[in-house]
């Protein structure tokens, strides 16, 4: 009789198809080579993150829900903004690429820059930018106050800081008309009264709910902007 071996849950690697699936609860088609891409890409992540401490979630499934499906989750209304049209993206504390590579891979079309200030993990986005083959991909080491650089249409982060130190330390890489995209757990009301005390030019020009699959947890996307 064969013998049959089951692995761990902690050490099964995610799947094009689970990937894809989940993505599809979204409202998002994706491709099989976008599925495989982040498929690779979970498993980069896992294997840096047994070394390099990237994050504290690395279960496959967990990888799936809490990173993957929630950095995907923002597109739909991204393309409420912006349409089809193509954008440049900031992602500032990328970390190990959330949010920035999952919308790179989801949308080829858009031109996206992962910085973050700690070198280790700006070594794990470079690493994953040549392994995917990401040509839209561009790593930056450094602080989004010291970053000089053409202005971005959307400047992104995840849990990244308060809303009013995000705006604080990127004001000057914001294209105008162009739009900050914090994305939070629960709503953070405090954090919005705060921006609008000290930053009475910018403007809380959406919060979205969002319903991440599998994830039970609150996300909230907060888009902000000004004149």
């Amino acid at each position: 009789m064969a013998r049959v071996s089951l692995q761990p849950e902690a050490e099964r690697a995610l799947t094009p198809a689970e990937i894809i699936g989940g993505a599809r609860e979204l409202g998002l088609d994706l491709t099989a080579e976008q599925g495989d891409r982040l498929a690779r890409y979970a498993a980069l992540l896992v294997r840096w993150n047994a070394v390099h401490n990237l994050t504290s979630i690395d279960a496959p499934s967990s990888v799936l829900s809490h990173h993957l499906l929630d950095s995907l989750s923002v597109l739909s209304p991204f393309a409420r903004i912006f349409g089809e049209r193509q954008i440049s993206v900031l992602d500032i504390g990328s970390g190990g690429g959330l949010p920035g590579i999952p919308l790179a891979v989801a949308r080829p079309d858009w031109r996206v820059a992962l910085l973050d200030k700690v070198e280790k993990k700006v070594a794990f986005l470079v690493q994953a930018r040549l392994e995917l083959g990401l040509a839209n991909v561009e790593c930056i080491h450094g602080r989004a106050e010291d970053l000089s650089a053409a202005p971005f249409d959307l400047i992104v982060s995840r849990a990244f800081a308060s809303l009013e130190d995000f705006v604080r330390v990127s004001r000057h890489l914001l294209a105008p008309g162009g739009r900050w995209a914090a994305m939070k757990g629960a709503l953070p009301s405090a954090e919005i009264e705060a921006l609008a005390q000290t930053n009475p030019d910018v403007r809380v020009v959406d919060i979205v709910k969002l319903d991440v699959p599998r994830l039970g947890a609150e996300r909230h996307l907060i888009l902000l902007q000004r004149p």
